[in-house]
């Protein structure tokens, strides 16, 4: 019986699945690395989240290994030319947590235009500040997103009857808008230039990294909002952290970063850190976006599905 090794949380569904497809199931939602690469000797399989990185050397270790599950979208943490001299196939699942990514990013929206974060913690304390808590209505703005596939499209769909004008900008796509009248097809200048609120819907890859830097930021329209729930290592934290200052960018909603393991941060990171915590202008949540029950059981289900194709 060939064995799978899951490192991650999941939905049973995708226990029962796997046993159902014949697979043996090892179920270590908290084991180390050290013990990954010990377990992975053997297994046809591994199901892995962001705390498992399936690198060079994991992969190296696993002499039996058929595929690798990713549990959700991002493959930055898959080496893939290792993955792919091996002839080990690669599975994610970017369409199982669209949803989620799109509610959660526009909730964070919301919260920061009308002031609800600021004005709850306010209310705690018993303080009653209506006219500083006034706030900004999406009707009449522009949202502009950089990135138009699953999360990207999903979270353009919820601003259907709002009054709100799309645009997008997708770099290896064409014609991605149509049959869609409230959505329209842009240039990333016309995206930086023309929107209220940019939502980066990117993978992290080499074109990627760091793309949200000061020349980027400077080509914004005066007073934007910026939304990253992609991927932290896009953003360029200090050159958000100047424009955030500046008042360049009039506020940003963060579900990820460029280290998102706090115990490792250097000084600086964790200066930045409590820089960005204490800007009122600013939502912070941890890489939570495609975080939801429902989320979790599709993504388990893509995971049986895909896996049975192999």
């Amino acid at each position: 019986m060939q064995r799978v090794l899951i490192a991650d949380y999941v939905h049973p569904i995708l226990i029962t699945g796997l046993r159902g497809l014949g697979y043996f199931v090892n179920y270590a939602p908290e084991i180390e690395r050290r013990q990954v690469i010990e377990w992975i000797q053997h297994c046809a399989g591994i199901v892995i989240n962001t705390k498992t990185v399936a690198d060079a050397e994991l992969i190296a270790a696993a002499q039996e290994l058929k595929w690798i599950a990713r549990l959700g979208s991002g493959l930055d943490i898959i080496d893939l030319n290792a993955a792919g001299t091996r002839n080990i196939t690669v599975i994610n699942t970017p369409q199982a947590n669209a949803n989620a990514v799109a509610e959660h990013v526009f909730g964070m929206l919301l919260s920061l235009m009308r002031n609800i974060s600021v004005a709850d913690r306010e209310m705690r304390d018993g303080l009653w500040n209506r006219e500083k808590n006034r706030g900004s209505e999406l009707s009449g703005k522009t949202v502009g997103i950089i990135g138009f596939g699953h999360t990207g499209s999903a979270f353009a769909s919820k601003f259907a009857g709002w009054n709100v004008k799309v645009i997008a900008y997708d770099k290896y796509k064409t014609n991605y808008c149509s049959g869609q009248s409230f959505i329209h097809e842009a240039t990333l200048e016309e995206v930086l230039s023309s929107s209220d609120v940019i939502s980066l819907h990117l993978p992290l890859t080499a074109e990627t990294k760091q793309m949200v830097n000061t020349l980027f930021l400077n080509q914004c329209k005066a007073g934007a909002i910026l939304l990253n729930s992609s991927r932290g290592k896009i953003v360029d934290t200090v050159a958000l952290l100047n424009a955030l200052q500046s008042g360049r960018i009039r506020g940003a909603c963060l579900d990820v970063f460029e280290n998102e393991k706090p115990d490792t941060y250097t000084s600086d990171e964790k200066q930045h850190y409590v820089t960005l915590a204490s800007m009122e202008q600013v939502i912070l949540t941890p890489h939570i976006a495609g975080w939801t029950f429902e989320s979790k059981q599709r993504i388990a289900e893509q995971v049986v599905l895909e896996v049975s194709r192999v």
